[in-house]
């Protein structure tokens, strides 16, 4: 009797090491999983050979340019791209679609810890933080002084402008109630009127128990009135290009929108850095047309040694960040889909590989280019 020579196992590539547990659950169900060796990301011609050379799945992250190359390079057997963030503005989604090819992302479960991120690092910059570390550390903390040798703003009772009012803004805007901040929201979208009550209600039952001294309110606004009026600017936009859609956030920080701003306001990102113009916001700061910034995302990543926002002048009012917004154990690592990105993105990638939700790729929670797989035909369809 002959026999058949067992089929290979399904090979998946990894351009990082996503966390043990997730790499070994996919090997314990059978998979043959390569990840990229090295702390830093693959070149591009490593993710283009590997993927020619007939990987089922790709795992990726934003660091990743995923392309025309790439898709192509996997016609016919790449089934899936699993990325590692929520963000996927690396990836081309017009070329993903031609070669029908499903990307996933993992939304939500880093929503509470980069919006706590936020919060936390407005106040770092506010009250300078760092600035008094660096003294007691290098033992130049001589005496205690009424005002020297500098201080801080407070963030309670202040205006925070809210820009962008998804999953993150939305958790941001309610860590912020507890500061008894007033609240200005910006959204090219329709105002969410049931987010401005509940927000609202929340501020009311803190007043009138005296845990707040003062009434604080939330209201929807323009983004011009945002800007202008806020102590604080946090940014919670994604990043759409000039082109990709009819309200892109490329550069939306910018000189024009920077001369809105209070001298004595702070600026936050934690969203995209391209969404901020860096040349104009050093200039902003160099010229003391803002009280500072907090970045933890920046136009090109890692911040390049010759960036201007390394500038020693600014180091005072400027907090530099490695994209740490969703860098908690439990966000990163967590094999729980519902808790974990790591846990997020197995489960997209076993949902394809192993014909979940009975194959259609359209119904599968954290497909994101579900349009390539809805038929014209299928009831709603356009």
């Amino acid at each position: 009797m002959s026999h058949q020579p067992a089929s290979p196992a399904p090979r998946i590539f990894a351009t990082a090491d996503i966390g043990a547990s997730a790499i070994e659950l996919l090997r314990q169900k059978g998979y043959d999983v390569e990840v990229y060796p090295h702390i830093e990301a693959p070149p591009h011609a490593e993710i283009v050979t590997q993927v020619r050379s007939g990987i089922a799945a790709l795992i990726t992250t934003l660091r990743d340019r995923i392309d025309e190359e790439v898709f192509a390079a996997g016609a016919g057997t790449l089934r899936i791209v699993a990325q590692d963030s929520v963000g996927v503005d690396n990836i081309d989604r017009t070329a993903a679609n031609r070669y029908h090819i499903p990307f996933t992302n993992t939304p939500e479960v880093l929503t509470e810890a980069t919006a706590e991120f936020a919060f936390f690092i407005m106040g770092a910059v506010a009250r300078k933080l760092w600035s008094s570390e660096e003294l007691v550390r290098n033992q130049e903390w001589g005496a205690w002084h009424p005002w020297y040798p500098f201080l801080g703003d407070e963030v309670t009772g202040k205006t925070v402008a809210v820009i962008g009012v998804g999953r993150i803004g939305r958790a941001f805007a309610a860590k912020c109630v507890g500061l008894d901040m007033d609240i200005l929201c910006y959204s090219h979208r329709r105002p969410d009127e049931q987010l401005a009550q509940a927000i609202q209600q929340e501020m009311d039952l803190r007043f009138q128990a005296g845990l707040a001294r003062r009434q604080a309110r939330i209201r929807f606004v323009d983004l011009r009135t945002a800007l202008s009026e806020a102590d604080f600017v946090s940014l919670h936009v994604p990043l759409i290009r000039p082109g990709q859609g009819d309200h892109p956030t490329w550069r939306m920080i910018n000189e024009e929108t920077l001369g809105w701003m209070k001298p004595t306001a702070y600026l936050i990102n934690t969203a995209r850095g391209p969404v901020v113009d860096e040349a104009a916001l050093v200039r902003a700061l160099t010229d003391n047309r803002l009280a500072g910034a907090a970045l933890d995302v920046f136009e090109v990543e890692p911040l390049p040694a010759a960036s201007p926002l390394r500038d020693a002048a600014l180091r005072d009012r400027l907090r530099l960040f490695h994209h740490f917004g969703s860098g908690t154990r439990e966000t990163r690592l967590d094999m729980d889909p519902a808790r974990g990105m790591a846990g997020r993105c197995v489960q997209a990638l076993l949902d394809v590989l192993e014909g979940n939700y009975d194959g259609d790729a359209a119904r599968m929670p954290f497909v994101v280019n579900k349009e390539a797989f809805v038929s014209p035909a299928a009831p709603g369809a356009r």
